[in-house]
């Protein structure tokens, strides 16, 4: 649990694909390798990020399995097992951990949601079976896990925190009460780090600028969050983890590949992307090249 919780930088990491749409295990290897590089101390497999919502639950746990197999020597890897369902959230998550995963993500029952004693007795299942992090995004899941559901849940010996998408008033009142929380608003996370007390980021942008998270996590840089923003609003400017999957092809970290229903933003949202990238040190992107890419140059998968 305490190598856990000293998790400052945890990357939400991209799956990439081939052109037939089918899981590239080469080029995810070489996305996490420069994770390592950079200092991140763990990552999301199958997150929104990286689109576990468009993995087959076959797939989802081959990558946990490969990520313990190739990397946890290194990261701490979390397996995104959550589930609207929750005998699916046990199986996958009794799954998980039989592969070797640290640590589970949860996240409370979304679009057939439940009451709060539901969404409680949900979470109190899938922390029976091992730690987790609980993840509360009322924005996907239109429904906020409030501190009266999560304070009594932060008692159970498996609750490791919660990545938090209320803002930094929210993580601060949970901080005080030594309930551990990583920001999941890349945005706010330097603040929340810095002023309001959390234990880090679970981050999208990590993906892109591994090392300059990693600075932001580490020490009070203002001017370098402030230089940060406009890239962090852009990578939201259209549902995550378009951007983020955009950008990456346009470096050239991935292959231009999308599972839909994902497609890639406009030219006018790209040309706003590559001058935010342009910006930034080579040396500070994941990728080796940098591009603006034409609308035919990407592949679309069903």
């Amino acid at each position: 649990m305490k190598r856990l919780q000293a998790a400052s930088l945890i990357t939400a990491i991209k799956t990439p694909y081939d052109s037939k749409g089918d899981i590239c295990l080469q080029t995810y290897d070489a996305l996490i390798e420069q994770q390592i590089a950079a200092g991140v101390d763990g990552i999301i497999v199958g997150g929104t990020t990286g689109e576990g919502q468009l993995l087959t639950w076959e797939e989802h746990l081959i990558l946990i399995a490969h990520c313990v197999h190739k990397f946890s020597d290194k990261l701490i890897i979390i397996g995104n097992t959550g589930s609207n369902n929750t005998r699916e959230a046990i199986k996958a998550t009794q799954n998980g951990f039989a592969v070797g995963m640290d640590a589970s993500l949860q996240i409370n029952p979304y679009y057939g949601r439940s009451s709060l004693a539901g969404v409680s007795e949900h979470l109190k299942r899938v922390l029976d079976i091992g730690p987790a992090f609980i993840y509360n995004v009322p924005g996907r899941t239109g429904q906020d896990l409030t501190p009266e559901v999560i304070e009594p849940l932060a008692k159970h010996p498996n609750f490791v925190g919660v990545k938090e998408c209320a803002g930094n008033e929210r993580i601060a009142h949970y901080e005080k009460q030594g309930i551990a929380c990583w920001s999941g608003n890349d945005d706010e996370s330097y603040l929340g780090r810095h002023q309001f007390g959390s234990h880090g980021v679970i981050s999208v942008t990590s993906n892109i600028v591994p090392g300059l998270m990693r600075t932001l996590m580490d020490s009070q840089n203002a001017e370098l969050n402030d230089s940060l923003q406009a890239l962090m609003n852009w990578l939201f400017c259209e549902p995550n983890p378009i951007a983020i999957n955009t950008a990456l092809m346009m470096t050239e970290a991935i292959k231009p590949n999308f599972r839909l229903p994902y497609k890639a933003l406009t030219l006018e949202q790209r040309q706003q992307g590559l001058a935010l990238l342009k910006a930034i040190n080579t040396s500070d992107l994941v990728g080796d090249a940098l591009s603006l890419l034409a609308d035919d140059d990407f592949n679309y998968c069903a």
